[in-house]
C-alpha cells in the first residue's frame, strides 16, 4: 500500500471501504460521516499494516467526541501505529480526552508520551487535525476550516517512521472504562470535498409516439486526398530550468586539481514536483561564462528521508544527462508511475575525489487520476 497522502474518504457511499480492512468493535458508516461506537470495549476504523507515514500528511475532520459521562478515561484517537505496536507501543498522534477536555499531540513509546502537548479542546477551533511528516521532523497541526492551519508541536522523526515504509496502520478508535456508550464521528479524510450520491424514484410520463420531419442541411460532394504517413513531435508534460550561480573564488583538492567556481556552492533548496504516470523533464544550469560541466558525473536519489536508513524510492541517475553548463533530468511516465509516495532527493557532481552538491529538497508526487 502506498503513503497515507494517498488515503480519502468522506464516508458518504454507506460502506466501509477496503483501506479500513482492519475496522473492529462495530463501527459504521452513515450520514456522511464515520460512526466510531465509545464503550468499554475497543472500537475503531483501522487500515491494514501496510501504509507508510514517512514523507506523508493526512488530516481528517473530528464532528463529535465521546461525553465523559462517568468514566475516568473517554476518548477518540487519531494515531499511526507502529508495525510492532504491541511491542513496542510506539505511535504517533492525537487523542481527545473527553474527560480532562484535552486535545492531546501524542508521540508514544509502550503507550505513554510524557512529553505530550496537551491544549484545551475546542470542537470548533479544533475541528480538523492533521499530521505531517517530512523526513526530518513531525508536525502536528489544527485547523477550524481544514484551510488554515496552525502547527501545535513539532518533534523530530521518530526512527520507526522511516524505518517502517508499507507496515505502519492508521487507526481511528474510540473507549471509555466507565459511563453511557456513545459514540465519535469523523469526516472528510484527506478531502474537503463532502459531494455524496443519493438514490431517489422519480415517475416519468411520455407521449406514446412522437413524429418529426426529417431535416437534411445540405448535401454535397467533395473529393479527398491526404498524405500517406503522418508525423508528430513527441511532447514532453513538464520542462522546467533551475539556474545555479557560486562564488567566484576557486579551490583544489589534494591532488591540486582545480575545482570550479560552483564547488563554492552550499546545495541549493529546490523541490521536484513529479506527476505520477507523466514525463517528467528539467534542466539545472550554472550560468558562469564558459563553465562545462564535461568530464563530472552526475548522481540523484529520491529516499523516504535524509536518513543513512531511508528505504531507496528510485534512482534517478539513469535519466541524467550532462550537456555542458546544464544537468538535464528526463524521466519516462513509465518510470514516474511507479512512484507511490513523496520523499526527499539530491543532486550531485563527481569528478575524481570532489563531490559537490548542487540541489537537495522534497520529492512530492502528484497522484496520477487517469489510468
Amino acid at each position: 500500500m502506498p503513503s497515507l497522502s494517498t488515503l480519502t474518504d468522506n464516508f458518504n457511499d454507506g460502506m466501509i471501504g477496503p483501506d479500513w480492512g482492519n475496522s473492529y468493535g462495530g463501527v459504521t458508516e452513515s450520514g456522511g460521516k464515520a460512526h466510531i461506537p465509545c464503550t468499554t470495549s475497543f472500537a475503531g476504523y483501522q487500515t491494514a499494516y501496510s501504509w507508510t507515514m514517512a514523507g506523508a500528511t493526512f488530516y481528517v475532520a473530528v464532528t463529535s467526541i465521546p461525553a465523559a459521562s462517568t468514566a475516568t478515561e473517554a476518548y477518540i484517537g487519531v494515531l499511526v501505529n507502529a508495525p510492532d505496536i504491541d511491542t513496542s507501543g510506539n505511535r504517533i498522534g492525537f487523542l481527545i480526552d473527553s474527560v480532562t477536555g484535552l486535545l492531546r499531540c501524542k508521540n508514544d513509546t509502550s503507550y505513554s508520551d510524557p512529553g505530550s502537548v496537551d491544549i484545551t479542546y475546542s470542537p470548533t477551533t479544533h475541528k480538523f487535525l492533521r499530521l505531517r511528516e517530512d523526513g526530518s521532523s513531525v508536525y502536528w497541526d489544527t485547523s477550524p476550516d481544514g484551510s488554515t492551519w496552525t502547527n501545535r508541536r513539532t518533534l523530530a522523526t521518530p526512527a520507526w517512521v522511516t524505518s517502517s515504509t508499507e507496515t505502519c496502520a492508521l487507526d481511528m478508535s474510540a473507549h471509555r472504562d466507565a459511563g453511557t456508550a456513545d459514540e465519535a464521528t469523523l469526516d472528510l479524510f484527506n478531502t474537503l470535498s463532502d459531494g455524496a450520491v443519493w438514490d431517489g424514484a422519480a415517475a416519468l410520463t411520455a407521449d406514446s409516439s412522437l413524429a418529426a420531419g426529417a431535416v437534411v442541411s445540405a448535401h454535397a460532394a467533395a473529393p479527398l486526398t491526404a498524405d500517406t504517413s503522418i508525423t508528430a513531435t513527441p511532447t514532453v508534460s513538464m520542462r522546467a530550468t533551475a539556474v545555479l550561480a557560486g562564488e567566484s573564488a576557486l579551490m583544489a583538492d589534494a591532488s591540486s586539481s582545480p575545482i570550479p567556481e560552483v564547488a563554492a556552492l552550499a546545495a541549493g533548496d529546490f523541490d521536484l514536483v513529479i506527476e505520477q504516470g507523466s514525463t517528467f523533464v528539467q534542466t539545472y544550469t550554472v550560468t558562469d561564462a564558459g563553465f562545462t560541466w564535461d568530464g563530472w558525473t552526475a548522481r540523484a536519489q529520491i529516499r523516504t528521508a535524509a536518513a543513512p536508513d531511508a528505504t531507496l524510492l528510485l534512482d534517478l541517475t539513469p535519466y541524467l544527462t550532462i550537456l555542458g553548463p546544464a544537468v538535464r533530468l528526463a524521466i519516462p511516465a513509465t518510470v514516474t508511475a511507479t512512484l507511490l509516495q513523496n520523499g526527499r532527493w539530491d543532486l550531485e557532481m563527481s569528478m575524481g575525489t570532489t563531490v559537490v552538491r548542487i540541489l537537495k529538497g522534497k520529492a512530492i508526487v502528484d497522484p496520477e487520476v487517469t489510468q
